[in-house]
């Protein structure tokens, strides 16, 4: 008996050095390259995947089909800087001091997950807009590109005046041609369709038609004319050009035989760049595009994603793929989750039930108020509500009348819409994307995603809006930020980075000749006392 348990014990020890060894000659499992494709204010909708016909992305629709198509993807902050640093950080804007703000100092104490991959073995670059605009320095005062290294020698004759000379294509291949055989990160940051367009370009250029875009197409809050049409079409142009750019860094790829382990990611930084959207805090400023493609990682392609995913999930994200342990980066602790699970699932629509929900808000963006003042709002997205919390009412949302709507880019739309004035009085056209607004609003996506009906006194959705209040303040004071804990004044402290514009409002009023306002036209300078407006025609929705 004694001999027969002993040569069971050898046998069971034999069996465990056999598959210690076996586990030991396992073939690590390569790490994945990332293309990481932004564009430049574009909304979720102005996709073809997404039903878009008269905006054509072909590359796009080819990330999803071999890939995923994310339905609810959220930036936090829908303007350019703060949402790429929620981007490179996995935090929230109000988590991120400086850099909650558009044109901020990034703070030193920030580390970002490119910086990570670099210093783990991965090639880093990016060709185009990076992290912008904003300026970063490391603590002995250098230069820090929070992308590692750029490519943007390579220049071109682009086909607008309004489009970038920047080759973006031609500057990724020379990125490949000297990474090795590490992995690698790139961040393809096209500039389109970020304004200013080269008016009538879609349909001089780009072979579009006025009656292309059905008047259903265009949002309610806009006219429907043939003047708001054309720089739609424009706009759509720009998109266009993005995806054929990110086309040829596809092919390339599938040249170099690098495709089938590269995540490619696409989306954009926040919404399109026109009233009511871009730099505000609603459904078509924050809801982006995201596609994502992994041939290698993503085994059930052509699905639809319905949970609701935020700009700070990407982090997580990639260091998880890169094998990259978060606790040992140096980054402040990440608020996004990982989306490993969705990649990894076999299903579509809802993965994760408890991935519902997503906080959004704001600071300041362009000045043009007096004293460089923001515009702080926070809000929450969940069960297709939207409640949003505005923290100073007596301010204009889109940036002072009398110096242009400093947040809000000039272009036909813009000019439009400024122009609906009737017999002295402001039209809600105006009111919706100029106008004050109250403390609350709070929306039903599922039947109004532009955002039209303010249902804070409707009593049928009192329970609803309390509930989602009470969410978003816990939540927000749980992830510390300084807005509900009565500090929130810091953010108008923060310095504005741009030297060229700082004390806009006061220079502006003072006759200073030095100020530039290149985002904006000289018409959009409003002066509302010679148009009789009284204090309320100024306020919407209450």
């Amino acid at each position: 008996m004694l001999n027969s348990i002993r040569r069971l014990f050898f046998f069971l020890s034999l069996l465990l050095v056999f598959v210690g060894c076996n586990q030991a000659k396992k073939p690590l499992v390569k790490s994945p390259n990332i293309l990481f494709a932004i564009m430049d204010d574009a909304t979720y909708k102005h996709m073809s995947a997404y039903g878009c016909t008269w905006v054509h992305t072909p590359n796009f629709d080819r990330v999803a089909n071999n890939g995923i198509l994310f339905n609810r993807a959220y930036t936090p902050n829908a303007k350019c800087g703060p949402s790429r640093a929620n981007i490179l950080t996995g935090r929230n804007s109000w988590q991120l001091e400086e850099a909650g703000n558009h044109w901020a100092y990034f703070p030193t104490k920030f580390k970002v997950f490119t910086e990570v991959l670099a210093e783990n073995g991965y090639k880093v670059g990016y060709t185009g807009k990076g992290w912008a605009p904003g300026r970063a320095f490391n603590e002995d005062g250098t230069k820090r590109d929070l992308l590692v290294q750029s490519y943007n020698e390579n220049v071109l004759s682009p086909p607008t005046s309004g489009i970038s000379i920047t080759d973006y294509a031609e500057n990724f291949n020379e990125f490949l041609s000297e990474k090795g055989e590490e992995p690698f990160f790139f961040w393809y940051g096209g500039w389109e369709p970020h304004r200013s367009y080269e008016y009538g370009s879609g349909i001089a250029k780009g072979n579009k038609k006025l009656n292309d875009i059905e008047d259903s197409e265009i949002f309610e809050f806009w006219p429907k004319n043939d003047s708001i049409r054309t720089d739609l079409l424009d706009y759509a142009y720009e998109i266009e050009y993005f995806d054929k750019q990110l086309g040829k860094m596809i092919d390339k790829l599938e040249a170099a035989g690098e495709l089938s382990n590269t995540i490619i990611v696409v989306t954009s930084d926040n919404g399109m760049p026109f009233p009511r959207v871009k730099g505000q805090e609603y459904e078509y400023s924050n809801h982006l595009p995201l596609a994502i493609m992994w041939q290698e990682g993503i085994e059930y392609k052509g699905r639809q994603i319905d949970d609701v995913v935020s700009f700070i999930d990407f982090a997580p994200t990639f260091l998880e793929l890169a094998g990259v342990d978060v606790n040992d980066t140096g980054m402040k602790p990440l608020t996004g989750k990982s989306l490993g699970d969705i990649f990894y699932a076999r299903e579509e629509g809802i993965i994760d039930s408890t991935r519902n929900t997503v906080l959004i808000g704001k600071e300041r963006h362009d000045v043009g108020r007096p004293d460089d003042q923001g515009y702080p709002i926070r809000g929450i997205i969940k069960d297709n509500f939207l409640y949003l919390h505005n923290f100073k009412t007596d301010r204009w949302p889109a940036g002072n009348p009398e110096t242009g709507y400093l947040n809000v880019d000039g272009g036909a739309t813009k000019t439009v819409i400024l122009n609906q004035i009737e017999d002295g009085s402001l039209t809600e056209y105006w009111k919706l994307s100029f106008g004050k607004r109250p403390q609350e609003e709070f929306y039903d996506l599922s039947k109004d995603p532009g955002c039209i009906e303010n249902l804070v006194s409707n009593t049928d959705y009192n329970s609803s809006k309390e509930r989602l209040k009470a969410e978003l303040f816990d939540r927000l004071k749980q992830q510390g930020d300084p807005r509900v804990s009565g500090q929130g004044d810091v953010f108008d402290s923060y310095k504005y980075a741009d030297k060229r514009g700082v004390h806009f409002y006061s220079r502006y009023m003072e006759g200073d000749s030095s100020l530039v306002w290149s985002w904006v036209n000289d018409s959009d300078f409003q002066n509302l006392d010679s148009l009789k407006a009284s204090s309320e025609q100024v306020k919407i929705n209450e």
